[in-house]
């Protein structure tokens, strides 16, 4: 499809979702979040040739959250191969994202990567073999998408001053074993991680290598392997949503994955990669009017992995 199209796709899209209402509701329990704009409205496109199409707010900046979650265990993954499947789970939680009964039940192993506690268990992994796993991990996306990413400094402090249940969370899976490193010293790299920002444009590039199995298209460079591409696919499908993968699945037929600061990030293998983002939250904690938007484009265009 030429970028022409996809402009007037994108055009089209925004007047008709925009003329209707918009029940969702920033994210305040992460103090910092609460301050964003909610009438903010971005998206971005790159197909696998390296050409990048925008609407709306998709070069300004904003907190990736728990989008950031893909990239780490791209990292861990490549780091640790299968080994690291022995300490977190790849099924959907069907529960909240920050579940203590579950982890408790399961004795310390987190059911999927992209729930809390199997973030903070792989924040813990990436301590273990990585010397200076803070720098080393910017470094790594930035390598990927060519920009000048950075942690924010506000919201990493904003997440930790509210961060009673994650917490929690990391306490009871040291107490499994599941934690092998200091506490503190985990909780600030997740906390760091969470406060990423980006704009859509920058996400889209980030997000390139799982449309092109794990092959950066932009730097030339092999990100991951195939087959480890695949599977964080398959996670992403199955997980990326929080505990509404199923409905994104069935409304949008992409895999991705979310996060609290409105965003969302979906690839289409062989094709593209693509952003969404808009403040706004749905019940389950997805972006309201992003998941729309990503249901009425993959109609028009009849992209699906279905």
């Amino acid at each position: 499809m030429e970028k022409n199209e996809i402009q007037e796709i994108f055009k089209t899209i925004i007047s008709d979702i925009s003329t209707g209402s918009n029940p969702g509701k920033v994210a305040t329990y992460i103090p910092e979040l609460g301050n964003v704009d909610p009438s903010k409205f971005g998206v971005a496109l790159t197909d696998i040739d390296g050409n990048t199409i925008t609407a709306g707010d998709a070069t300004e900046k904003f907190s990736i959250q728990s989008i950031v979650k893909v990239l780490s265990l791209s990292m861990a993954y490549k780091l640790t191969k299968e080994a690291l499947w022995e300490r977190v789970g790849v099924e959907p939680s069907g529960d909240p994202f920050n579940s203590l009964i579950q982890l408790e039940i399961e004795k310390g192993i987190p059911r999927n990567p992209f729930i809390n506690a199997g973030a903070i268990v792989i924040c813990d992994v990436l301590i273990s073999v990585l010397k200076n796993p803070k720098e080393e991990f910017i470094k790594f996306i930035n390598n990927i998408c060519g920009s000048d990413v950075q942690y924010s400094e506000q919201i990493a402090a904003s997440e930790k001053s509210c961060a009673y249940t994650n917490i929690a969370l990391i306490n009871l899976m040291k107490s499994f074993g599941n934690i092998k490193n200091d506490i503190e010293e985990v909780m600030n790299l997740y906390f760091n991680l969470c406060s990423i920002e980006m704009t859509c444009a920058q996400l889209t590039r980030s997000f390139l290598y799982l449309s092109n199995d794990g092959f950066c298209p932009l730097n030339k460079r092999k990100i991951i392997e195939p087959n480890m591409s695949k599977r964080i696919n398959a996670i992403m499908q199955l997980c990326g949503f929080y505990d509404e993968a199923g409905e994104f699945a069935f409304k949008v037929g992409l895999p991705g994955k979310s996060g609290v600061g409105g965003g969302i990030v979906v690839v289409c293998p062989h094709k593209f990669s693509m952003a969404v983002w808009s403040p706004k939250l749905n019940k389950k904690g997805n972006s309201y009017l992003g998941t729309k938007f990503l249901q009425a484009f993959t109609s028009k265009v009849d992209y699906s992995i279905f």
